[in-house]
């Protein structure tokens, strides 16, 4: 039968695109160092962005030249040496091929028999990653976008475990008339977490938080009063490895063996913190960890791999199971010979993801891995120096990890001014493009937070930032400079 004219087409554009691609991706890649962390001038390049559904197209050609148009004049530099916004990572040249090549493949990873080696890949992967940061082999894991989803995962798991506490089924009857679910963490839980909560339906404002001051730190004793309060009721225990402010971490091991007194699920939420156990340095920060029930950690911040990658590993398999069954005639029965992952997660449409991590651990092995990390806590240190050699910055904390707390202080201010030129200060580094970086708070104290995750950033990127705060703030004026 003679092929529909569509299809010569479609055929015909995509072997001339490939070319084009060969050119663009080449140009993408190399220039990753040297582009610009934000362009200035990107609300006038998106001014006449939207417009109506074009009647016939502009073909592949002139829409992906128009694209890259577009990425270099509106496009954030995420995976450049020069983003230290959120805690996002690179990718390491291994995981950002091997992540090209899964969407050329277009690999379907929800069962076993849309991809044998996409799953296969999915669950070495995880394995690896179990031995890599020290999670019992026991424990089952799944792929996920990142660590919201991770936490998804593992509260779900957990709600699971609560209701049957109660000789409920909450993945079945849902948690009408079943009491208020206790949740207990310190302040540095993260919104993540909130966000979790809220859609499970055990609420975002049903936390109590145990601290003992303004930063957030926890409180052990009054935890501890609470837990026994509950007179034997089951509870969630949240334990923080690695909070987005300052790097600090919750006491892991002080807290698990408190909720092991009592009646609790202890989840550790270690998007980025878990990788302090990668190395000799920094592993005391999690020690004691395993003895949770669940852990979540995200591939595309330390990890090093594309967008998005996260991971939850949870000990009772069946727990997930429940939570997330999903079953029809014409989908595959469960099946641990032939796996379906999109079983035990949220999501049932799932690219592979597990390409980029695998080809990572495959490249690089734990040696690598140590590296990457170690080099992004040498930056961490490197630029705390850095803060402490200009008299007008002020370190906030000490650099635990690789985030560090540092704010413009020219002195002459009080607090109030002070945090209301670091939120003008915030916005007019990220308006001058050279650096994407963000502003939070400690306490009632605005921050700056660069967290340093990737390999590509050089000291000299983190010595230059230094030098372009001051040079910025000394462009706001008189109320800069506190004269």
């Amino acid at each position: 039968m003679k092929e529909s004219p569509l299809g010569a087409e479609l055929r015909a554009e995509l072997k001339s695109l490939i070319d084009q691609l060969q050119h663009a991706l080449k140009e993408v890649i190399d220039s990753t160092d040297q582009r610009i962390a934000l362009p200035p001038d990107s609300a006038q390049a998106l001014r006449d962005f939207h417009q109506p559904l074009p009647e016939s197209g502009s073909g592949a050609a002139a829409t992906i030249e128009r694209l890259i148009e577009l990425n270099q004049r509106a496009g954030g530099n995420t995976g450049g040496p020069r983003c230290f916004h959120f805690v996002i990572g690179g990718s390491t040249p291994a995981a950002l091929a091997a992540d090209l090549l899964a969407t050329a493949y277009e690999t379907i990873t929800y069962t076993w028999v849309l991809s044998p080696v996409g799953v296969q890949m999915e669950l070495q992967a995880l394995d690896w990653l179990k031995d890599l940061f020290g999670i019992p082999r026991d424990w089952s894991g799944v792929m996920v976008t990142g660590a919201t989803m991770a936490n998804f995962v593992c509260l779900a798991a957990a709600r699971q475990w609560w209701g049957e506490q109660h000789g409920v089924d909450p993945s079945e009857c849902g948690l009408a008339g079943l009491p208020q679910m206790p949740v207990l963490s310190s302040g540095f839980i993260h919104a993540s977490t909130l966000k979790c909560l809220a859609v499970q339906g055990i609420g975002r404002g049903n936390v109590t938080r145990c601290v003992r001051d303004d930063f957030g730190r926890v409180d052990l004793a009054r935890m501890a009063s609470e837990l026994e309060a509950l007179n034997g009721q089951p509870a969630l225990v949240i334990v923080n490895a690695g909070e987005v402010n300052a790097g600090e971490f919750d006491p892991v091991a002080e807290i698990i063996a408190l909720a092991r007194r009592h009646r609790c699920w202890v989840h550790v939420d270690g998007a980025f913190g878990l990788f302090a156990a990668v190395s000799p340095r920094t592993a005391h920060l999690v020690k004691g960890f395993e003895g949770a029930d669940s852990v979540t950690v995200d591939g595309h911040k330390w990890l090093n791999v594309p967008y998005d990658s996260g991971y939850a590993f949870v000990r009772d398999y069946a727990l997930m199971a429940k939570a997330f069954r999903y079953s029809a005639d014409y989908l595959p029965s469960e099946d641990r010979e032939r796996p379906t992952p999109g079983a035990i997660g949220p999501e049932s449409s799932r690219r592979a993801r597990s390409f980029a991590v695998w080809a990572t651990l495959q490249a690089y092995g734990r040696q690598g891995q140590q590296r990457i990390v170690e080099h992004c806590l040498d930056l961490a240190q490197h630029f705390g120096e850095q803060v402490r050699l200009h008299p007008q910055l002020e370190l906030l904390n000490e650099v635990q990890l690789n985030i560090v707390a540092f704010r413009y202080n020219p002195g002459g201010l009080d607090e109030a001014a002070l945090n209301a030129l670091n939120q003008r200060l915030g916005q007019a580094v990220i308006d001058d493009g050279r650096f994407l970086v963000g502003t939070s708070r400690i306490g009632s104290t605005t921050v700056f937070r660069p967290a340093f995750s990737n390999w590509r950033t050089r000291f000299a990127d983190v010595e230059d930032f230094a030098k372009v705060v001051v040079e910025v703030a000394a462009g706001l004026g008189n109320t800069a400079t506190g004269s």
